[in-house]
């Protein structure tokens, strides 16, 4: 049997025949040590046939659908034009050697071409991988190496393609930013405490927030300025009256120790440095929340937004996420309480990072691992909505949330929950009816218009549902007049139809008694 080699090149699909080996010859070993020799190798494989493609647009295509195991129109025109044709009824005498099997099993499908990938094949197309631009004639020394590389960038360019509003890279990137700015802030608001508190100790006491605090000893500076003169700018920062001349009296009567002019203005730019990390942090979190909203919308309405995102980051990326099953997104975040239980046999964790979510807090303590395993579940399905869902809502997230909030009840009061197919057929009628309603509302009554309009639709088609009914009414009154009809009487009658045969049979008996006296008279 003839063995026919499909190699797909960066600049066209080549075709080789591997003549004058049988089967018990294929041994890779032989094989692989004449592949490098040229003289060898070109004796057994020689070229039968090669397509070149039309564009770099066509190559890439091309190799897309290879890499994806479909055979494109171009390919089957080629193989139908270079194979051997096979007469019905018979059995081919060749066959095709691939290197994908996927694609071997889809020319397999369509075509009937016998196709195999094995070891053997694979080192005929390393050799022919090996020599190529020695088979194409009028081939320029660089070209084919221009051409892998252009089609090299260009497959990679298609590949790193991605929605710009759908990156789940800045959401990690962002959860990584807030968890160290937390520390940070924390850090360096203890500093400006301890720094500041060697001046103005009892500040501490009446200022607990680290935000405030800095702010306050930025505005306030050295204590022996301080007066009744600053109380209007204390109480706006301070939110509190009481509060701000609390400060002013605590001033008069400090302990602390006068700092030299210089420190007070370290000790200034410092606390104006936290001040602007923490306003920072607070504009971070809102683009989190809005990026949250963009990727993962059902995970954050089910989860919140910042566990959603550490669950993201912690996975690697939503579609890792999405693949994950809920039993590992039950114990992310715990790997090493898992491995340590795994060794010593103890007990495993039962939540990793689904532990800071409010329903863990919320459960009981006998509930609290029946609850991560619940919630690990409803975040494993929005997750691969999420993740495979073209379209941007949030109706999947609110519905399984308020399965969690039904489940926490059944727990506690023993309420039984709705169930879970009923709640999925809400949520997606919710996506139709959001589908329907138009994006454009010029009053706030936006709502009301697809109603009168369905409302109005069908009272259109029922008023021409009746016109037709009434036209066939009126040609089977006719029939009656011209004796057609059938003279048997129904006793009971349902539908409209025959409530409108009814005097029109009644009104041709009349005619035809009416014709009876006149005949008489005459």
């Amino acid at each position: 049997m003839a063995l026919y080699v499909l190699y797909e090149s960066a600049s066209g699909y080549g075709l080789f025949l591997a003549h004058g080996i049988d089967e018990i010859g294929q041994n890779t070993e032989a094989v692989r040590n004449s592949v490098t020799d040229l003289n060898r190798f070109g004796k057994v494989v020689k070229l039968a046939a090669f397509s070149p493609y039309e564009s770099a647009l066509d190559a890439l295509n091309q190799c897309n659908a290879v890499s994806e195991g479909q055979m494109t129109d171009e390919l089957r025109n080629f193989l139908e034009l270079s194979l051997p044709k096979v007469k019905e009824g018979k059995k081919p005498k060749f066959s095709l050697g691939l290197a994908e099997p996927k694609l071997g099993s889809h020319i397999f499908e369509e075509t009937k071409i016998p196709c195999q990938s094995n070891e053997f094949v694979l080192e005929l197309l390393r050799g022919v991988r090996l020599h190529f631009d020695k088979f194409i004639e009028n081939l320029k020394p660089g070209d084919l190496e221009k051409a892998q590389l252009g089609l090299g960038h260009s497959y990679s360019r298609a590949k790193v393609k991605f929605n710009v509003n759908r990156v789940d890279n800045m959401v990690i990137q962002a959860i990584f930013i807030l968890d160290t700015l937390d520390k940070d802030v924390n850090s360096f608001s203890m500093r400006v405490r301890e720094w500041y508190g060697w001046h103005f100790p009892e500040l501490v006491k009446i200022i607990n927030d680290n935000y405030l605090y800095a702010k306050v000893a930025k505005y306030v500076e050295d204590k022996s300025e301080l007066s009744e003169d600053k109380l209007s700018g204390l109480t706006d920062i301070v939110g509190d009256e009481d509060k701000a001349k609390e400060i002013i009296e605590a001033a008069k009567a400090s302990m602390g120790q006068d700092l030299s002019p210089i420190d007070l203005i370290n000790v200034k730019q410092f606390a104006q440095r936290v001040m602007d990390l923490a306003e920072y942090r607070k504009k971070l979190y809102d683009y989190l929340v809005a990026k949250m909203n963009d990727i993962a919308p059902n995970l954050a309405a089910l989860i919140g937004e910042v566990v959603g995102a550490r669950l993201i980051s912690h996975a690697g990326s939503l579609t890792n996420l999405a693949k994950c099953p809920s039993s590992t997104l039950q114990i992310l975040g715990a790997e090493k309480a898992l491995f340590r239980a795994l060794k010593t046999r103890g007990n495993t964790p039962k939540y990793g990072l689904i532990f800071h979510s409010s329903f863990i807090g919320r459960a009981s303590a006998k509930n609290k691992g029946r609850m991560a395993r619940y919630l690990a579940n409803k975040c494993s399905i929005a997750s691969r909505i999420d993740c495979f869902l073209d379209k941007n809502t949030t109706a999947f997230g609110e519905k399984l949330r308020e399965q969690v909030e039904e489940r926490l009840e059944f727990y506690d009061k023993g309420v039984a929950p709705r169930k879970n197919i009923d709640v999925m057929k809400s949520a997606i009628g919710t996506v139709d009816i959001e589908e329907d309603e138009p994006t454009a509302m010029v009053n706030g009554d936006a709502n009301e218009e697809p109603k009168t309009d369905k409302k109005k639709k069908k009272k259109e088609k029922r008023k021409l549902e009746e016109e037709e009914e009434q036209e066939k009414n009126d040609g089977n009154g006719t029939n009656v007049e011209d004796g057609t009809a059938k003279k048997k009487k129904k006793k009971k009658i349902k539908d409209d139809n025959m409530e409108v045969d009814v005097p029109a049979v009644s009104e041709g008996k009349k005619k035809k008694k009416k014709k009876s006296r006149t005949e008489d008279r005459d």
